[in-house]
């Protein structure tokens, strides 16, 4: 699995986070693994979901890790994020632009091998594939104030 398909698989994880209550997690992570990923139809266009079975092993355990490793710093980096994005609380970001600018601010923070430039243009990348617009311009101005701080 390279490093940009762990990255768009632990968004949709995270992103699921937000619309299910903890308990229902480990569920949501098997319904996960038992398999959906983004993919297009037969006739060429973009489909939502087609369903798949992820090898056992290190790929799956490496999402997984890193999905609880970003939800157990997940208050530090909200913190840190509420006073970058000034003048915007945090329940009134889109969920898709707070999971990428969670997931781009631990890869900032907490990830070593990921230098911050790539974790910006990783997180803008997906923001142009799943968020609005305006997504990507906008965690790209969080993200730089972060490097500047």
């Amino acid at each position: 699995m390279t490093r940009r398909e762990l990255r768009e698989h632990t968004f949709l994880l995270l992103f699921r986070k937000d619309f299910h209550e903890a308990e229902e997690m480990e569920e949501q992570l098997t319904l996960y693994f038992e398999g959906i990923e983004l993919t297009d139809d037969e006739q060429g266009e973009p489909a939502r979901y087609r369903f798949l079975t992820l090898p056992e092993g290190t790929d799956a355990d490496e999402v997984k890790a890193r999905f609880y490793d970003i939800c157990s710093h997940r208050d530090e980096i909200d913190a840190v994020l509420a006073k970058a994005a000034s003048g915007w609380k945090l329940n009134r970001i889109g969920k898709v632009e707070l999971t990428l600018l969670r997931m781009a601010l631990y890869e900032m923070r907490y990830d070593e091998q990921t230098p911050e430039k790539v974790a910006i243009n990783e997180a803008v990348e997906l923001a142009k594939k799943y968020g609005a617009d305006a997504s990507a311009g906008f965690i790209n101005g969080v993200l730089a104030k972060l490097v500047e701080a």
